[in-house]
């Protein structure tokens, strides 16, 4: 299994530079110096898409215990119509040219929320820097799916820069880069000793349907979602608990020819709510006679920011290894160029 005619634009290296994305990401973020004094901050919008965006959503789960305001993540034109002058807008673009976003960004300018950014350049750094508002420059060269440390990370500082973040965020990033950094070798090797490796020979040829806890590994299952589908070129799905107790399992019941189609895979953490792990447990018991090709996702890791950055790279090479084993180069996205392609010329 070659990386050297499947992945052209080797994919499988820029996932393996994850670790060292998040220290280049965490010398952005130290470099970052606010040119205002915030007003007070009742709320945060995260504007973006794609992989820009899910930076949004792995603060708000990363922080989920010490954050006192909250951070709304939106994929969307317009930002919500409570957002005012209390409201910290973080316009986040790779490529700078994100027509929701851009969108998005001119809304809070009317609103006259507080607004950043994050982005390479293009029109939002236009935008951002015509109207004298904090931008942090990322680099440039990746698909955005691949640039998640610097997505995620110059935002952690943003957010300690207005206040609203208290803790150590270097020290617990630097752990988290050393653990990544310890296993890494593993995962990029094609064999039975890398659990990324195994799991994706045991669900390449299936749709995969990602469980997790709601505010938790529930943004983790995005990801893996996301991945499955850009690197894999897989339909994925995912759900949280424990929500989908209340409907979703009752749907493991008609066209059971399906089920051996799919596969379940629960992403487990040591921090679940203990209930939330009780039905993770009683929900796969019921639904043992229904489908075999369940698997549960925990991994190592001392704290519980480690283990969930953990988890996100453990999926990134997963849906990498399904790509080799589909004989597909992950890094093109064609249909969302040819989509991009077509909205330009109306």
């Amino acid at each position: 299994m070659s990386a050297s005619h499947l992945d052209p634009q080797d994919m499988k290296q820029a996932i393996y530079d994850f670790v060292d994305n998040l220290r280049d990401a965490m010398a952005i973020g130290q470099g970052v110096v606010l040119k205002h004094t915030p007003a007070p901050i009742n709320n945060v919008v995260v504007a973006g898409m794609g992989g820009s965006a899910i930076g949004g959503d792995v603060n708000r789960m990363l922080l989920r215990d010490e954050l006192s305001v909250p951070i709304y993540v939106s994929r969307n034109y317009q930002i919500p119509a409570w957002a005012d002058k209390h409201t910290l807008v973080i316009a986040s673009s790779y490529s700078g040219g994100t027509e929701e976003t851009l969108s998005a960004m001119t809304d809070a300018l009317e609103k006259g929320c507080q607004i950043c950014g994050i982005t390479t350049g293009g029109k939002l750094k236009d935008v951002l820097q015509k109207n004298d508002c904090d931008t942090v420059v990322i680099p440039a060269g990746l698909q955005p799916r691949a640039a998640l440390a610097y997505s995620f990370v110059p935002m952690l500082y943003l957010l300690k820069g207005f206040g609203l973040v208290a803790s150590d965020i270097d020290k617990k990033l630097n752990k988290t880069a050393d653990l990544l950094e310890s296993l890494r070798d593993n995962y990029s090797k094609a064999d039975d000793e890398n659990a990324t490796w195994l799991l994706a020979k045991s669900v390449h040829a299936t749709i995969p349907i990602i469980y997790g806890e709601t505010e938790s590994t529930a943004v983790v299952a995005m990801r893996w979602r996301g991945q499955f589908s850009e690197n894999g070129k897989m339909l994925a799905f995912h759900n949280e608990l424990p929500e989908l107790n209340h409907n979703e399992i009752v749907g493991w019941e008609n066209n059971p020819e399906l089920f051996n189609h799919l596969s379940i895979i629960w992403l487990k953490d040591k921090s679940d709510h203990q209930r939330v792990s009780m039905r993770q447990d009683v929900t796969g018991t019921i639904l043992k006679n229904i489908t075999k090709n369940q698997y549960e996702v925990a991994v190592s890791g001392a704290s519980r920011f480690e283990r969930l950055l953990h988890l996100i790279h453990y999926g990134d090479w997963v849906s990498l290894w399904c790509a080799y084993f589909h004989e597909t180069d992950p890094s093109p996205v064609e249909k969302i160029s040819n989509l991009k392609d077509q909205l330009s010329r109306k």
